[in-house]
């Protein structure tokens, strides 16, 4: 496929830009290194004219119709929280059509339309030694806390599914004791509705309520192995660490006067992330969609729309070729 040298340029500023590093992105928008090394050096050395093509530029088979990139321009408009690799797949999964995320970037950055992200998320950064393979294999929990005007600090305490990164369940608490730890932990096996022969793994930090012995008791009871991250090495619950800080640059944007109001913040927040927020570390699915085991037919939809698309747009090039 051959790109003009303004969409070669939109690519330099787009991997410059990204947190996920060369590699990665390049990955993502499916840019092979060493083309994109050879754009770059091209780039530095002579500007944007080092990157006009050597040869007269034909119009390509695959060029996305003006309605489809209509259609880019007025979901972005409608879901302006989303990203460019999030409207991708939004127009896949709603829309049927297959735009890469480097061409949703290029065209909005064409309209205007490429903002800084009203808040960033947590880098990645080293997770848990052994990899989880299924889901209810580990689960993940911490607190976090909240200050609510006149009424003081509140804790929330999280159960995360490790594999999924689906929310178990979770509950706003006065304090961080380990009967709320306990309350917890057994809401969260009542909403899995797990068999008493097969229950999770537990990982927590050394906070004084997971190291309780009152806890050992109550996971021993419970049939769950307890499993503590080293000592002051957070990346260990790095899947939870990520989770609270996605969660409060949203939730913290707004004053809170009474516990409900929070609840009801943090209940939206929480539908948001389990069902509608597209999870790069899962392929682009929601942590739902792996929790209930949706992700490989949606894997396979989004193949055959991104099939039918370009042999649609295929198509239309020679009947265009004909006609003239």
């Amino acid at each position: 496929m051959r790109l003009t040298a303004s969409e070669k340029q939109e690519i330099i500023w787009l991997v410059e830009r990204s947190d996920l590093g060369v590699n990665r992105t390049l990955a993502q928008i499916g840019i092979n290194k060493s083309t994109f090394y050879n754009w770059y050096k091209a780039y530095l050395d002579n500007g944007s004219g080092g990157l006009e093509p050597k040869h007269s530029t034909r119009q390509r088979w695959n060029a996305i119709p003006q309605e489809e990139k209509n259609l880019v321009v007025e979901i972005s408009l409608e879901y302006t929280e989303l990203s460019p690799r999030e409207l991708s797949c939004k127009l896949s999964d709603t829309k049927g059509i297959f735009i890469s995320e480097s061409s949703v970037y290029r065209i909005l950055r064409a309209r205007g339309l490429i903002t800084t992200p009203s808040h960033i998320l947590l880098a990645a950064g080293n997770e848990f030694s052994q990899k989880t393979c299924f889901v209810h294999e580990m689960w993940q929990t911490d607190f976090t806390y909240f200050k609510i005007l006149g009424w003081g600090w509140y804790y929330l305490s999280t159960v995360l599914d490790d594999h999924s990164r689906y929310i178990v369940h979770w509950e706003l608490c006065k304090t961080m004791k380990t009967e709320d730890v306990q309350r917890t932990i057994t809401r969260a096996l009542e909403a899995a509705a797990l068999p008493k022969e097969f229950r999770p793994k537990l990982l927590s930090d050394n906070g004084a309520c997971y190291i309780a012995a009152e806890l050992k008791e109550f996971l021993k009871d419970k049939k769950m192995k307890s499993i503590h991250g080293k000592p002051n090495h957070p990346q260990t619950q790095g899947k939870i660490e990520r989770y609270h800080r996605s969660m409060k640059n949203v939730v913290k944007l707004d004053n809170y006067y009474c516990p409900d109001e929070l609840i009801a913040a943090l209940t939206a927040f929480v539908h948001y992330y389990n069902h509608e927020r597209y999870h790069e570390s899962l392929g682009n699915v929601t942590p739902a969609d792996v929790y209930y085991g949706r992700q490989d037919e949606i894997f396979k939809y989004r193949e055959r729309i991104k099939s039918m698309s370009l042999k649609r747009r295929r198509q239309e090039f020679f009947k265009q070729k004909i006609a003239s």
